[in-house]
């Protein structure tokens, strides 16, 4: 294209179509969508502060505050962007001003858009981090749910794909609950980095006027603030830490999931996904897909993509205030936790649900050699045989029954002390009762009643200690949000006391 089809095209000025297409109008859209309500939020505390701060005299203030009140959000909301105000900010600024007169340009002493649009993104993303915890918390809860009525359900362990040795499902869901603790814990720690004020850090350098960044910090729910004003408008460690935490919990989920799909095969035929959470083949009649764990699967996949992208995008970035980290980045970071919080929920319910094929579950385990690790402690304990040498002897034996096609269950004696001979060169005597005792999985399970064992009394006690976590964890969680919401309605208490003062 030439200059002047460009020109023709595109317009001579601000903004350019393709411009305005692919960049202003999606901003604004999403602007719209989660920023309308934390920017008012932040005006109402930057009023509240000046006027405190003898910045902004009361009548005036009053004035803009009835203006703020009087805003048409759903006319807001309705509009398409056309190009008549760069972006949001401007248009609301505008419709104040509208209201208040040349004064409700006052309300923008001492900030930039600089320190506003930080403080939009941290308010969004404090609240997508505390949704997503607490789906998670729940999902926790659902785990040692089922880890208790499984507490004495055994199943094989598991280690390279192959057989090793008996455990409980209480003892492998106590195990994905510790794992997701661990996410909880970094979730945690992003919501804390998170939910800190830039406001009063202006554009870069904080302002001469003796404002209180404090005072906003607090009006608005934020647990402190981002002490260097330009540390305030540049870091984006926030932005990838909680991208960060988002992308290890769901592929630490992912490798839950797996194990889920592979277990409600009819060759596992080890678990059953309730109907809910099914569906049939179009075509093949005896068909029932477990879907739905393809799905968390699947979704979870797309989520860690969008985190991804937002740590992508942010490497190699200029530390400074860049439209990298800001309205292109933002929908990314917004769509992997609430995929995240949504992954978690779908999981709650699906796992809640899941029944296991118990009776078939522990022959296995009776018809498998996994036990034979207690065989040799047995040797070690009951006949002082070093345990190398226990090692080799219950190996040979090993080796002796798949030969013969001989089950556990049809061990003998006479088998071990044919193993002890090739070993050691003569037969240990064992006892029939030891020898059967210890290649039983209910007494392997049994034995193994130290800390982090699969023996019902210590999953007892390891659900009681999480069970009680959770619950301090909740309280927290609730607390927080119940914190925040009360400090952005007493925003709107005082705007409106001050608006009917008119």
């Amino acid at each position: 294209m030439t200059l002047n089809e460009i020109l023709v095209k595109e317009g001579k000025r601000f903004p350019g179509k393709t411009y305005a297409e692919v960049v202003l109008s999606p901003a604004y859209e999403n602007a719209k969508k989660f920023l309308l309500k934390p920017m008012l939020s932040i005006s109402k505390a930057h009023l509240i502060m000046l006027v405190e701060q003898g910045l902004l005299p009361r009548n005036i203030a009053i004035k803009i505050a009835e203006a703020i009140k009087e805003l048409d959000l759903e006319s807001i909301q309705e509009s398409k962007y056309d190009g008549s105000f760069e972006d949001l900010f401007f248009c609301v600024e505008k419709k104040i001003m509208e209201k208040t007169g040349e004064v409700g340009g006052s309300l923008h002493i001492a900030r930039s858009r600089n320190d506003m649009g930080v403080a939009m993104y941290r308010m969004v993303l404090r609240e997508k981090l505390l949704l997503a915890l607490k789906s998670m918390l729940r999902f926790q809860e659902t785990l040692l749910d089922v880890a208790k009525k499984h507490r004495d359900t055994i199943v094989l362990g598991y280690t390279h794909t192959q057989q090793a040795q008996p455990m409980t499902f209480a003892h492998y869901m106590i195990a994905v609950h510790d794992s997701v603790s661990r996410d909880v814990k970094r979730f945690l720690a992003a919501y804390k980095n998170c939910n800190l004020s830039p406001l009063g850090a202006v554009a870069l350098t904080t302002t001469g006027f003796p404002i209180n960044r404090e005072r906003v910090a607090q009006l608005l729910g934020f647990n402190g603030i981002v002490e260097n004003a330009y540390d305030a408008i540049s870091g984006a460690d926030y932005l990838g830490e909680s991208a960060s935490v988002v992308k290890l919990a769901l592929i630490d989920l992912g490798r839950f999931i797996q194990d889920l799909l592979i277990w409600s095969t009819q060759e596992f035929s080890a678990i059953y996904v309730a109907d809910p959470y099914v569906q049939i083949s179009s075509i093949m009649p005896q068909k029932r897909n477990p879907v739905s764990l393809e799905h968390i699967r699947a979704l979870s996949s797309s989520a860690v993509g969008s985190a991804s992208t937002v740590l992508q995008m942010i490497h190699n970035t200029p530390f400074g205030d860049i439209n990298d980290t800001e309205d292109d980045l933002q929908p990314y970071l917004w769509n992997s936790l609430e995929l995240a919080e949504k992954i978690f929920r779908l999981s709650t319910v699906v796992i809640g649900t899941i029944e296991l094929n118990k009776e078939l579950l522990l022959n296995r385990a009776k018809d498998s050699f996994a036990t034979i690790t207690e065989l040799a402690d047995t040797l070690v304990r009951e006949l002082n045989i070093p345990f190398r040498t226990s090692h080799s002897i219950t190996r040979h034996l090993v080796e002796i029954c798949l030969l013969r096609k001989i089950k556990p269950s049809e061990v003998t004696t006479e088998l071990l002390d044919e193993a002890a001979k090739q070993v050691i060169g003569r037969p240990l005597l064992l006892s029939g009762e030891a020898l059967k005792s210890a290649l039983d999985p209910v007494h392997f399970v049994k034995v193994r009643s130290l800390t982090g064992g699969p023996a019902p009394e210590e999953i007892d006690r390891l659900i009681r200690t999480r069970q009680e976590l959770l619950r301090e964890k909740r309280k927290k969680i609730e607390a927080e949000t119940k914190r925040i919401t009360e400090c952005l309605t007493n925003l709107d208490d005082i705007t409106e006391y001050w608006s009917q003062a008119l």
